[in-house]
Parts: structure tokens; sequence; C-alpha cells
């Protein structure tokens, strides 16, 4: 469907919404579905291709298919002749959980039924959780937290004493991983309120670099609002009260994992405000940060090491329009040991790099790589399709194919 075939289906979705009385909510209600969702719908950004999504959507609005959507085929076997597009890789049943209070029956009626033998398995499910985050299977991180969240936020409220630190710890990095999901989903507003409360479920659990770890989240979710003021008093403040304990030479190194990652996103804040002098002050920072560690390391998740603090270099240097400067710091650059989400972005950014200097060929093949990789990520970063929209418009009709069907999925076609 292409931008100006959904903005036709949107229109037609909000006229018979209305028709009917319906606020966005309710349909969204009667479809299981979220009210963003349907706002987004009806807004032309959400795409709706799936066969079983329309007919959904069409007994929600209580109209036949093909008044719906008139190019949906009448008749359907078993898939037979249905281009059946793969099923929505998004954070909808994740983003219902944390709408609300996590745990209402167990403030209703206070009870004890923790089981001591569930802290293994809860202790899994979370790695599983950061796998999948790291994966880019928001799907799958979707339904799995849309049943660990409650049960960590019920664990964390019934647990003894002596376990319930880690419960909230748990808790913690549940939400961490659910905040830099809904960042790379775009979806700032769910990722603040996560990082939130991750924040606070360190600091139940007595976890002060959980607690720093959680601002490092919430300052992402502010760049991705564009409220740059925020995220930089956030990450600043955050920045200036660790670094005091890591100057230390016996400064352990899950600690300096977090100062340097802070360095890190605050470069990213200064890059994307243009200010090109304190933006490298703060990588070379990492950098140092980094060499006294001396080894990559994934402390929290947060994939700090050498290698990672030239992968932020590069975005950095793309950030500040220095194509040059980032294709001199990847050369050479060996990223395969991180995360394929970290390996995706260094592909992506030197696709923006290559369109920078007008190497349209070579821009196209990081591009294409990194969705190999992560498809989501490039299909919904805004910086990517804007990259993918001025490959198109160099191409102009001589676009080839490739190009044509990256542009199509990733919405850049305009």
């Amino acid at each position: 469907m292409t931008s100006e075939g959904r903005r036709a289906f949107g229109v037609r979705v909000a006229e018979l919404r209305r028709q009917r009385d319906f606020t966005q909510s309710e349909l969204a209600a009667a479809i299981g579905r979220t009210a963003s969702w349907v706002s987004q719908v009806e807004r032309g950004i959400q795409p709706v291709n799936r066969l079983d999504v329309l007919r959904l959507l069409a007994d929600g609005l209580g109209v036949p298919l093909h008044v719906l959507q008139p190019e949906a085929p009448e008749v359907v076997g078993s898939g037979a002749g249905v281009a059946d597009d793969a099923a929505p890789n998004d954070l909808d049943q994740a983003r219902l959980v944390i709408s609300g209070h996590p745990a209402l029956d167990v403030v209703l009626e206070p009870r004890e039924d923790f089981r001591t033998g569930a802290v293994a398995e809860l202790r899994e499910e979370v790695e599983r959780v950061w796998d999948l985050t790291h994966g880019d299977r928001f799907a799958d991180l979707s339904r799995t937290l849309g049943a660990l969240l409650p049960r960590l936020e019920r664990a964390a409220r019934t647990a003894p004493d002596d376990v319930r630190p880690e419960m909230y710890r748990l808790l913690a990095r549940a939400y961490q991983a659910l905040a830099a999901a809904f960042v790379r989903q775009n979806e700032a507003d769910a990722a603040w309120l996560a990082a939130d409360r991750a924040i606070r479920s360190a600091e139940l659990a007595g976890d002060r670099l959980g607690v720093f770890v959680g601002v490092f989240r919430l300052v992402h979710a502010f760049v991705r609002l564009q409220r740059l003021d925020q995220a930089e008093h956030a990450a600043a403040t955050a920045l200036n009260t660790l670094a005091r304990h890591a100057e230390a030479e016996s400064a352990p190194p899950e600690e300096l994992s977090v100062v340097g990652s802070l360095h890190l996103v605050l470069a990213l804040v200064h890059a994307r405000a243009s200010e090109r002098a304190v933006a490298r002050e703060q990588i070379e920072k990492a950098r140092a940060v980094a060499a006294r560690i001396g080894a990559e390391r994934n402390d929290f998740n947060l994939e700090f090491g050498p290698t990672n603090v030239e992968v932020q270099a590069v975005a950095t240097a793309v950030d500040l329009g220095d194509a040059g400067e980032a294709l001199d710091i990847a050369e050479g650059l060996d990223a395969t040991g991180l995360s394929a989400e970290r390996q995706a972005r260094l592909l992506m950014d030197l696709g923006r790099a290559h369109v920078q200097r007008r190497q349209f060929g070579d821009a196209l093949a990081h591009l294409l790589r990194a969705e190999t990789i992560a498809p989501d990520m490039v299909r919904s970063h805004v910086a990517a399709r804007d990259a993918i929209r001025e490959l198109m418009l160099m191409a102009g009709r001589s676009a080839s194919p490739e190009l044509r069907g990256l542009a199509e999925r990733s919405d850049a076609m305009e």
C-alpha cells in the first residue's frame, strides 16, 4: 500500500468509525488494538495489509470487507492467492500492559503467594527479554512482557523481604529493555513511561547503578521526543553525580560502563543540537573510559566497550554532517561481536554517510545489509528513512528495483 493509499484508507476508516459513533478508543477496544494504533491507521501512518487484520477492522466497524477495502479479494480460500505480509512486529500488547497500575489485584487484596522456586525462572525470562530486544524481535518481546511484567510486579509486592530486592532488580531490567525497544519503535512517550518505572524499580531494589541506567534509557526517550533540553539535563546531572565516584582507581568496571554510556548518550544529545565541539569532547571522554576498562563488556545490556564507542563515534560524525570522518572511523572497525542491533546501526549510519558524499551505490548496499540484520530499525528510524528518500530523489525514474523496494518498505517513496 502506497503512502497515498494509506491516507485514503485512513480517511475511510475514520468516516466509518464516526458513522458508528465510535471513539478511537472504543474501536480499539472492539478489535483488541490500541487507540494509538487506530490513530496511526487513520492518519495513514500504520499500513493495514494483512487480510485477517482487515477483516477484524471491518467487523469492528460493522461493515463488509469490500466496503472497508474495495481492493480486498471477495473470496479467499486457506491463504490461496492472498499476499499475506509478515505479522506486524509491534509492541501493542506491551503498551497495553504498562497502561494503568500493573498489579491492582495485589493492591486491593494483599496476599502472600510468592513461590521461591520461581526466582530462577524469572531470571531466565528477563535474560530472554534482552535477547529479543537486541534482536529487534518486538512482537515476541511484546507477547513475553505481556505475561512477564505482571508476574514481576506481583512478585515484587508479595516476595519475602530477603528476595524482594532481586524481584525489583529484575523488574527494573525488564522495564529498561522495554524502554529501549519503544525508542527503536519510535514510541518515545511509552519509552519515557517504561524508563521512569525502571528508575523507580531500581531504587526500590537498592540497585544504585540501575537507577543511572534507567536515566540513560530516559535520555534516549527525550532525544526521540526532540526534547534536547530535558535530555541534556537528565544525562548531565546523572553523569556529574556518578563520574565523581568513578574517578577512583578501584572503580568497578560495571560503574565505568554506566559512566561511559552516559558520555555516549550526551554526545548524541549535543550532536543532535549541532554542538560539534561538545559532542566530540564527550566521545573522547567515552574513549578514555573504554580504555580504562580495556575490554568489551555488556553490563546492564549497555554493550559498552572500545568497539561500541567507535560505533557511536560514527553515528555522531554522521549527525554532525562529517561523512568523511565517519567513514575514516569505521575503517577496519569490526562490530561482529556486538548485538544485531548495534551491527545494523553501524551499517545504517555508514549508509547515511555515503548518502552525504553522494556515493549512492555504497549507500544502498549498506542500508540493504542493515535491513537484513534489523529490518524494523531501518524501516522505522527517521534518519534512515530520510537517507532512503534522498536516494530516491537523486535516482528519480532510474531508481533500481532494490531501491524502490527498500523505499516502499520504509515509507520513503515521497
